[in-house]
């Protein structure tokens, strides 16, 4: 099983780049696959809960991972005593030894990790953070091989709470390319090389003979940094031909269309080495993404520094900041839950300053995300600020667009899967959620869907193959 995420790609990009590219390897990938017009990622629609979506079956009610920064009021500070508890949970670059290298475990600072109290002060990595288990702990524990490539050292949360479920992970730091098209997709670049050096039965790094990986894939980070500083011509998505960018690299090439065309090749070079290989036959390829980017309609951005949350929240109480974590959703933690409601009426009477549509509290937010299972009480957001149409929570000219919330911009994602034996060309329009993915995985390798965790707890069930919808 291959899974390929286009981070930032919306279900309409890949309409309108196969429409404008007939003979493109994503053209390729629909007519061969069948597609799920109305996929939606998770909310909130951030990396963490949408890989995990993907990789677990769960939402943040069962895996208890609401973004890659969050809070844990059950944990304590990086490199304390334990003596207090309420914890920042940073899990980005910030962990690395240094922020801007690394590429595996072995780079995670674990001076810079939330300790457990409850665990004699212990550290906790990212896939001790995680509640459920994942399709890669089952996989392995079913002596299949495993492998993953992401954007960070930290995704080695995908290991599950075993801590063994990747058999070969890879995760180049993204941060220095980040802000920087030709950057980022060089940055890319190097896990296609291991996913093309995977597909020929090598470790990621192309130097021993392992075999192909029963599930394996990556991530690429460049529509989404392609969007965010490059950016569409209108609503409808088109895309400009002619660079013109933000950032500190304005004006300068490439674009947004350079890439997703460099995203093209590279998909194309996968499902050439995967035909050359003979796998065709037994190999499921999924084509999707983590979460899309809002707004795409350049005319609607404004932009909302989310240094105004912290004053706005501390004239309620002084010092009642623990985290606020905002994106194109502003997920607020408290140092006194029992003040959740009174910041919620102030941030409400200021809905103009911080761009608020709605604002949530209290056990309302529990609502919002269908509930709490599996004991996820000391991290569940105390406020939850969904932003007004086109707010993007950064200072002005930082970016064009960002993801985190749960409107349609941000989660309507594509979903195509390419499965052996079964007829391609075919577009359902039933609504599926990012979630389905593992259960489908893991009856695709003929492992049961109810060894993991957040399917159980969540009913999460298979993706139809279009018989029922």
């Amino acid at each position: 099983m291959l899974l390929l995420s286009l981070d930032g790609f919306h279900d309409v990009d890949l309409t309108n780049y196969v429409a404008a590219h007939p003979t493109s390897a994503l053209a390729e990938v629909v007519a061969r696959g069948r597609r799920y017009s109305n996929a939606s990622a998770q909310t909130p629609s951030d990396s963490f809960p949408g890989t995990l979506a993907m990789a677990t079956g769960g939402s943040p009610r069962s895996t208890g991972v609401y973004y890659d920064v969050s809070w844990d009021n059950s944990l304590s500070p990086a490199g304390s005593d334990c003596s207090t508890r309420g914890a920042l949970v940073p899990f980005n670059q910030t962990i690395n030894v240094n922020a801007n290298t690394g590429d595996s475990v072995a780079d995670i600072n674990p001076a810079k990790l939330p300790r457990d109290p409850d665990h004699g002060c212990s550290v906790v990595y990212p896939h001790q953070f995680l509640k459920v288990n994942t399709i890669y702990e089952v996989a392995h524990a079913a002596g299949l091989r495993t492998a993953v490539a992401d954007k960070h050292p930290s995704y080695e949360i995908l290991s599950g709470p075993s801590g063994t479920g990747i058999d070969d992970f890879y995760g180049p730091e993204f941060n220095a390319a980040k802000a920087d098209i030709k950057k980022i997709m060089a940055n890319d670049e190097l896990k296609v090389r291991a996913v093309l050096n995977e597909i020929d039965g090598l470790d990621h790094d192309g130097t021993a003979v392992v075999g192909v990986p029963a599930i394996f894939g990556m991530n690429f980070q460049a529509p989404n940094i392609g969007q965010k500083f490059s950016g569409y011509v209108d609503g409808a998505g088109t895309i400009p031909q002619s660079v013109t960018t933000i950032g500190p690299l304005a004006g300068s090439a490439p674009g947004l269309a350079q890439a997703l065309d460099y995203v093209d090749g590279a998909v194309g070079r996968m499902l050439s080495r995967v035909g050359a290989n003979g796998l065709n036959g037994d190999t499921m390829i999924i084509l999707t993404a983590k979460h899309a980017n809002s707004p795409v309609d350049r005319s609607t951005l404004r932009w909302i520094d989310p240094a105004g949350f912290a004053p706005l929240i501390n004239s309620v109480q002084p010092g009642l900041t623990a985290q606020v974590t905002a994106d194109t959703m502003a997920l607020v933690w408290l140092t006194d839950r029992t003040r959740a409601a009174d910041v919620a009426a102030v941030l409400e009477a200021n809905a103009a300053t911080v761009g608020a549509s709605t604002v949530t509290s209290g056990a309302a937010v529990a609502e919002l995300f269908a509930g709490q299972l599996g004991g996820n009480a000391s991290r569940i957001p105390d406020v939850v600020v969904q932003p007004a149409t086109g707010v993007v929570y950064a200072a002005p000219n930082a970016k064009l667009v960002d993801h985190g919330s749960g409107s349609a911009e941000d989660t309507h994602v594509p979903l195509v899967i390419i499965e052996p034996g079964r007829k391609g060309g075919r577009t359902l329009v039933c609504p599926v959620s990012l979630r389905q993915i593992a259960p489908t995985v893991l009856r695709a390798l003929g492992l049961r869907e109810d060894t993991l965790d957040a399917v159980r707890l969540e009913g999460t069930q298979r993706l139809t193959n279009g018989d029922e919808c």
